[in-house]
């Protein structure tokens, strides 16, 4: 498991890290009419290619530990999920504005979402320092290896985020052209939506 949590997040960010870069590299050029089509496809393949791992160490979490569950920080727990969240909501709300155009917006609600992204995972690392019980039990394992794995996707996408900052702060996006922040926002909502799966499982359950 945790060869797989290694790898992967370098493999989510290199996939999101092309679709910022591509969007740098064409400014000023149109793409073909079927150009757009082909990178949404792309995109949702990838989702899907991710989900089978996030599903497979979901499923090896009741594999190994059954529905039993370890002493878990069960505030921190509620509170790094709130904030991951509301970082979905900003994130949205900085491609909504600059699909209208309005980059000072933009780049606010994409700050918040980098800092509430930092918070998340510091406050994943904290719950790693706290923990009651260890990676040789069966429920660590499963504990260490999710959160693991999620938090470096987490990690990688504040990276990302920080790319379409810096892009967006030297004045490249628009509302006609902003690609580039589609697909960050994306991989950001998934990586979301994947934690609303990963948090009843390791905090409520059990």
């Amino acid at each position: 498991m945790a060869a797989i949590t290694q790898q992967t997040p370098a493999l989510g960010g290199a996939a999101v890290h092309r679709a910022v870069v591509s969007h740098n590299g064409a400014a000023g050029h149109h793409d073909e009419p079927q150009r757009p089509a082909m990178k949404q496809l792309g995109l949702w393949l990838f989702f899907v290619s991710e989900s089978f791992l996030f599903a497979a160490l979901l499923t090896a979490r009741f594999y190994l530990a059954g529905t039993g569950r370890g002493e878990v920080n069960q505030l921190l727990g509620l509170g790094i999920t709130s904030i991951l969240l509301l970082s979905s909501l900003t994130a949205y709300l900085s491609e909504v504005s600059i699909a209208q155009g309005n980059r000072g917006a933009f780049l606010l609600y994409l700050f918040l979402t980098i800092v509430l992204g930092v918070a998340f995972a510091g406050g994943v690392a904290f719950e790693w320092t706290t923990a009651e019980f260890g990676r040789s039990e069966p429920y660590g394992t499963a504990f260490f290896s999710m959160t693991g794995l999620h938090a470096s996707h987490v990690v990688s996408g504040v990276g990302m985020l920080g790319l379409v900052y810096y892009l967006g702060m030297r004045g490249h996006f628009s509302a006609k052209d902003h690609w580039g922040v589609e697909a960050v926002v994306k991989y950001w909502h998934f990586v979301d939506v994947m934690w609303v799966f990963f948090y009843p499982a390791l905090y409520l359950i059990g």
